[in-house]
């Protein structure tokens, strides 16, 4: 060929571009959104877990979080002036200098709020008059010399400390100062004097010259020892008897720290280093933990004593919190997992399925091609040129968008997923298009389902894929999906493989009956229904491909769905548990009671639609189990608390709540709390279960008890001692739960009963306005408490952590639903033209315009009912397969102080299974309609072409 005829052709590449736009287009939107949700998840991950250990580290008291170098006083061996130098500032300083420097990675200290110092260890007693005593006992107070003083507070009153002269270890003198909440409550002024007791000589005047407030009260400076800051009152150890004392901090100026070498108090140096967690990330977690362990006990240590000294140590309880963080992100991981799986198989199919239309698309085109000689490595390279050209622009412009719009995370895991986007849409498209040309095509095959026999090939894989189903749900619901060894792939992989199964047993049966349905059809009058039955079973709209990929999104949005809405019905449930209804009354003492002037004030408040009240007394001792009493013939069943060996020894139920209640109120309560219908009749006096007349154990008691309890006391009799006076119960029946307690073992019985049964709790249902319902109960003082069920579920707030973990499901539902509806345009649009020949040429016929859309409506709506048919099941089967394995407490109730952490499991949601596949029934339908409509307004001439194979 010349090189002027070779200059005379079009480029292959740009001539395809021009000849289908849209095709090219819609591919790249394709790629865009896929490759973005590709490189957005792990980039996602990245950053909720970089939020969540930042989170928990800042959001830590000082306390545990702050590294605290120390060392005793130098020894008593050297000289004085060298003892002296080794607690001035400026050398607290320098050695602090090199610590910082000696910090191992990635642990890095935020250096405006380090503080060092010298401090006693050993509180003094202050024998002061004027100090206050409660319980007769004077306070205890403990001195320290601490940097940063005037950077750190602002001075309220006085002055601040200062050294006139310099300060040894025999000065008589010093100053110090306060803060206004230690001069408030220890009854401290300005120029008072406390005398600290010293060893060389009588006492060191401690002149208080200032008094100060904290300007950060919880940071690191004032917090990594809340007596600095506040000062406490707390139990005499060595008193046989509960009395108190205050116990409080003196600080002394910078260079004052000299003086308390000469006391008993056991001085010390410190280096307190708080961390800096602005510039730590999710995977330096366990580095971080490294580091940690190292200095506490590990080569770290060994360089933090060659400068600050042999004799120094290293406490913190930053490890901890790593540790907890790790937890918490290794319990979350697995379940993340799940959704990542499920939305990356429905992505790979649904990419799968467009290679598939395009290259159904240019069967004709290829096919003449190879006709005419082209080799299947010069069709597939131009077929991988040009899809290259559009691809990986594509992709490169997904991973920027990921990039700049989600949350800072680690580069390359994004950028690998990305491309591996790209590189399956490159690899699979030429791939497959040139598979099907590897023989010449001589005509277009009738692609009939019903008639299609499945290879044993493909019957080997549906096999081998059941079995790897079945394998990783067995091992989901033995062992959870937190393992030992960190995430299962195989185990995460189960939904997905569960909904492959389905998609291939639907695929084989479903032809079965669309077959039966044609019979009944074929004897009516019309050929619409029979018409469009039979093509249904014929369709290629059918096949497995798209099917998987429908049932995949379904799943997948499903499960997701159900999480999300396990994790907020948790946190409800969890909030009831802990009030025991709408809202609770309670008094601050256990044994408070509640007078019947507050239960008549509140019941009548608006809103209240029901008032239970409640006689709650925990610690009861239970007998002895049953079995044993009976052993031991011990027939009067006494109030012993031995464990025993009978039923109840696997529930170890020792001691339990006893709940007064009265039956028909508290029934009603319960009722509303969503719990177990409770037996009040069976509370009521009268018949053989209930004796109450007598006293002490000869009055029974009729009771209702949780499975525990019930286990331990038998069917018998049981005395029972309580400070509602003592009696004698029967178990008449057993609940799972009670409103009023949060513990699982109790006892209920009728509140009328009991020698004292005034209420210390009282439960009521409704919603009565918060401010007047606590207005009421302030009237009788500050002896009772007020507890809302709504302020209870308002602090289950979510961690960075869990809120990034919940927007990934949510992601996830959002992506599997759109993925399907995706699925479905993609399977409509691959028989479209196929569709419109055959209404061209029914047309030619009689067929009305009104009769060709019925057409398409009935013989798309078949496959799409069995597809949304077949998502539901598979969804519900793999939440209910699955739910044993799955516990959502990590991402529901983690974090929370007090929640109730007993397991979660995962529960269907209606709504994430009905959605969805309602939602593919519908688009279904409303596409073949818009295909009807368009084919209609086209003429029969246009589709029916001389020489068109279709």
């Amino acid at each position: 060929m010349s090189d002027g005829k070779r200059a005379s052709e079009a480029p292959w590449i740009r001539t395809r571009l021009r000849t289908a736009p849209g095709a090219a287009s819609a591919l790249a939107v394709l790629v865009l959104v896929t490759a973005f949700l590709a490189a957005a998840f792990p980039r996602a991950v990245d950053a909720y877990e970089t939020k969540g250990l930042r989170h928990d580290i800042t959001t830590a008291p000082p306390s545990r979080s702050v590294v605290e170098i120390s060392r005793p006083q130098p020894g008593l061996e050297l000289p004085q002036e060298q003892r002296e130098a080794a607690t001035r500032s400026d050398e607290l300083a320098r050695v602090g200098g090199k610590l910082l420097k000696a910090l191992p990675a990635p642990l890095r200290a935020d250096t405006s709020s380090v503080a060092y110092g010298v401090r006693t260890t050993k509180a003094v007693v202050a024998t002061e008059p004027w100090l206050p005593r409660p319980d007769a006992v004077p306070p205890r107070l403990s001195y320290a010399a601490q940097s940063g003083l005037e950077e750190h507070a602002t001075l309220v009153a006085g002055a601040w400390p200062a050294t006139p002269a310099e300060v040894t270890e025999k000065s008589g003198a010093v100053q110090g100062v306060v803060t206004e909440e230690t001069a408030s409550l220890l009854k401290v002024k300005v120029g008072a004097t406390i005398a600290l007791p010293a060893s060389l000589r009588k006492t060191v005047t401690v002149t208080i010259t200032g008094i100060v407030a904290p300007r950060d009260p919880l940071g690191s400076y004032w917090s990594a020892d809340p007596l600095m800051r506040s000062p406490s009152l707390v139990p005499d150890p060595g008193s046989p008897f509960p009395v108190f004392f205050w116990t409080g901090t003196v600080l002394l100026a910078k260079d004052a720290g000299p003086v308390l070498l000469g006391t008993a108090a056991e001085p010390a140096l410190y280096w307190r280093v708080p961390p800096d967690a602005t510039a730590l990330t999710g995977p330096d977690g366990s580095r971080l933990r490294a580091a940690v362990a190292t200095l506490e006990s590990g080569p770290g240590l060994l360089k933090v004593r060659e400068i600050a000294g042999g004799t120094a140590v290293v406490g913190t309880g930053l490890g901890h919190l790593v540790e907890a963080n790790a937890r918490m992100r290794d319990a979350i991981s697995p379940v993340i997992a799940v959704a990542a799986l499920g939305i990356g198989s429905v992505a790979a199919v649904v990419l799968l399925m467009t290679g598939a239309l395009i290259a159904g698309r240019r069967r004709a085109e290829l096919a003449l091609m190879r006709s005419r000689g082209g080799s299947l490595r010069g069709i597939g390279g131009r077929l991988l040129a040009e899809t290259a050209v559009t691809v990986l622009p594509a992709t490169a412009l997904g991973l920027l968008l990921a990039t700049l719009l989600v949350g800072e995370g680690r580069w390359w895991p994004g950028a690998l997923a990305a491309a591996g986007v790209g590189l399956l849409v490159c690899v699979a498209l030429p791939l497959r298009t040139t598979l099907q040309h590897i023989r010449p095509v001589l005509g277009t095959p009738r692609e009939d389902m019903v008639s299609a026999r499945p290879s044993r090939r493909r019957t080997v894989v549906e096999l081998t894929l059941l079995v790897l189903a079945v394998a990783a749900v067995t091992a989901l619901r033995r062992r959870g999906t937190s393992t030992e060894g960190g995430t299962d792939l195989l185990v995460s992989a189960a939904p997905v493989l569960v909904a492959l199964i389905a998609a291939l047993v639907l695929v084989r049966l479903h032809p079965l009956p669309l077959r039966l349905a044609t019979r009944p059809m074929a004897r009516l009058r019309g050929a619409i229904g029979f018409l469009s039955l039979a093509r249904a079973g014929r369709s290629s709209a059918g096949g497995a491909l798209p099917l998987l990929a429908l049932l995949l999104a379904l799943a997948t949005a499903a499960f997701g769905g159900s999480v999300v809405a396990g994790i907020g019905d948790a946190r409800d449930d969890a909030a009831l548990a802990s009030v025991g209804a709408d809202a609770r009354i309670s008094g601050r003492s256990e044994r408070t009671t509640l007078p019947e002037d507050l239960v008549r004030t509140v019941s009548g408040l608006d809103g209240v639609r029901n008032a239970a009240p409640v006689r709650v007394e925990y610690g009861i001792a239970l007998p002895k189990p049953a079995s044993d009493a009976a052993a031991d013939g011990d027939g009067d069943g006494g109030t012993g608390t031995d464990s025993g060996t009978g039923a109840a020894a696997a529930t170890d139920s020792r001691v339990a709540a006893l709940v007064g209640v009265d039956p028909a109120s508290y029934a009603r309560a319960a009722r509303a709390a969503g719990l177990p219908e409770f037996p009040a009749e069976r509370l009521r006096p009268g018949g053989a279960a209930a004796r109450t007349a007598g006293s002490g154990f000869d009055r029974v008691l009729p009771a209702i008890a949780s499975p525990g309890v019930a286990a331990r006391l038998g069917k018998e009799p049981r005395a029972i001692e309580t400070l509602s006076g003592n009696f004698s119960v029967r178990v008449v029946g057993t609940t799972e739960r009670a409103a009023a307690v949060s513990p699982t073992d109790f006892l209920i019985v009728d509140s009328r009963s009991l020698e004292r049964g005034a209420p210390t709790t009282l439960l009521l249902t409704g919603t009565p306005d918060p401010g007047k319902l606590r207005a009421a109960v302030a009237g009788d003082g500050e002896k009772y408490a007020v507890q809302l069920r709504s302020e209870e579920r308002a602090r289950y707030v979510d961690t960075p952590m869990q809120a990034g973990a919940q927007r990934i499901y949510l992601t996830a539902v959002a992506a599997g639903a759109g993925y399907a509806l995706l699925a479905v345009l993609l399977s409509l649009l691959q028989t479209a033209p196929e569709r419109k020949t055959l209404l061209a040429r029914l047309r030619t016929m009689g067929l009305t315009t009104a009769q060709g859309r019925r057409l398409l409506a009935f013989e798309a709506t078949p496959q799409a009912v069995l597809a949304a048919g077949g998502g539901l099941f598979t969804g519900w089967a793999a939440i209910a397969l699955l739910s044993p394995g799955i516990d959502l407490v990590p991402l529901a109730l983690a974090g929370v102080a007090g929640s109730d952490t007993s397991p979660v499991t995962l529960r269907t949601d209606l709504w994430s299974l009905g959605l969805p596949a309602a939602g593919v029934v519908v688009l279904t339908a409303a596409v073949a309609g818009v295909q009807a409509w368009w084919a209609s307004r086209r003429g029969s001439i246009t589709e029916l072409r001389a020489g068109d194979s279709r």
